[in-house]
């Protein structure tokens, strides 16, 4: 009977772990976007945040090894309306003074029945921690990728303009991502 080596015993135990891992991805900041959607007094408004960081650990096929923590300066909001932003920041909505950051981290994934994945998660947000189901495509492009994530927050579940000065905010604010993934060597 033949026996493995001790030298290629420990090349194998040192090899499993590896070939068991998601691929981690870096996020290409320049040619991504986070934003978000909803109205005010009927009218539609957008905006973005220009400040975020993500590590993305995703293998396609392969939910059980993947994982999304994304950490978004909330400072950093863009509605291209500078009164709108400053009441953003302020302490009726994100509170950037008490709160500088909102987080992101899921906790599984699911495959869906057209191809794409829900992220499940919990939104650390005002101090406050809630689940959060993302819906997750990912495309590969070459050597790149473009992750999508898209899911719709209840902004009142985060105290996000709770008083009635507020009530002309949809309650339901869409947001969406499109990040750049290069893989990370």
């Amino acid at each position: 009977m033949r026996t493995l080596s001790p030298l290629l015993l420990s090349l194998t135990l040192l090899l499993v772990p590896a070939l068991a891992r998601a691929e981690t991805w870096t996020v290409d900041t320049s040619h991504s976007t986070l934003g978000f959607s909803g109205s005010y007094q009927g009218e539609a408004f957008r905006g973005h945040f220009g400040t975020f960081t993500a590590r993305i650990d995703f293998t396609p096929g392969q939910p059980d090894r993947d994982r999304f923590e994304v950490t978004v300066d909330l400072a950093s909001v863009n509605t291209d309306n500078g009164e709108r932003d400053q009441t953003l920041t302020g302490p009726d909505f994100f509170d950037t003074a008490r709160f500088s950051q909102a987080h992101f981290v899921t906790t599984a994934f699911h495959a869906r029945p057209n191809g794409s994945l829900t992220a499940d998660g919990t939104l650390t947000l005002r101090g406050i921690t809630r689940p959060v189901a993302l819906h997750v495509t990912f495309t590969p492009q070459g050597k790149d990728a473009v992750l999508r994530v898209d899911t719709t927050l209840d902004r009142l579940a985060y105290d996000l303009g709770t008083s009635s000065d507020w009530n002309g905010i949809s309650r339901q604010i869409a947001v969406q991502g499109r990040l750049l993934l290069r893989i990370k060597h």
